[in-house]
């Protein structure tokens, strides 16, 4: 699974296509915040999650989404509602677990030519830089954004769309340290386990992104289009 940035900024209805098919890879139904991964029902060893979901993000990017039309047309209090429900509280619950997955995995299996070491660190400091990026959006610039007042906060929200560009950097990091989170036939269930939720974190932290810079931000602070000239 090849991320790019361009996959981060496709249409929404390519990332609602990648969600779905993402589902049966994730935990079941997306358990709520606190549910630990160690009850997935694991799907089979020669199941190629991130082929699929590849597949998938390329056929659907130009479908359109009853999604994506619903957050265009609604108060952005509401979308930051949304962003702060399903992907903030959501990304506080998959990092710490999936770092302690990593941890484990590469414990245990250091030595396995296709063992991601350095993978628990990358998920480390992708914790911490989203962490101080979520509060800088909650204490700050959501409340601007929520009082209708994001035109004072341009700079800000550049900052933003800046620091989601590095996130999108991180993801590339872990589909290369996974081999497109593709874990190997003698894998054990934590191994498999953590490539799952991996998947589900990439899906989801691509539909936050676009959400954000292409829809929230787009709303509060809409961006001039350069005339082109000619001659």
């Amino acid at each position: 699974m090849e991320l790019t940035m361009n996959t981060l900024e496709q249409s929404p209805g390519g990332l609602a296509g990648a969600t779905r098919s993402s589902r049966p890879y994730t935990p079941e139904s997306r358990r709520s915040v606190g549910q630990n991964l160690h009850g997935v029902v694991l799907a089979p060893a020669k199941r190629q999650w991130a082929q699929e979901i590849n597949e998938e993000l390329e056929k659907s990017a130009s479908q359109p989404t009853s999604e994506a039309g619903r957050w265009k047309d609604a108060p952005p209090s509401e979308l930051v509602a949304h962003i702060l429900e399903h992907f903030h509280q959501r990304h506080r619950q998959q990092l710490p677990e999936l770092t302690r997955l990593a941890r484990m995995v590469e414990r245990v299996h250091g030595e396995h030519p296709a063992c991601p070491r350095g993978l628990a660190d990358t998920l480390d400091s992708l914790r911490h830089e989203l962490e101080d990026h979520m509060q800088t959006e909650e204490q700050v610039l959501f409340p601007l954004i929520a009082r209708g007042e994001g035109t004072s906060a341009r700079t800000l929200i550049l900052v933003m769309r800046m620091e989601d560009h590095h996130h999108a950097e991180a993801l590339k990091r872990l589909d290369k340290l996974t081999r497109g989170f593709t874990p190997p036939p003698v894998a054990c269930s934590t191994w498999r386990a953590l490539y799952l939720g991996l998947s589900g974190l990439c899906v989801d932290l691509m539909e936050h992104v676009y959400l954000e810079d292409n829809v929230l931000f787009q709303i509060a602070a809409p961006t001039r289009k350069r005339e082109t000239s000619h001659g």
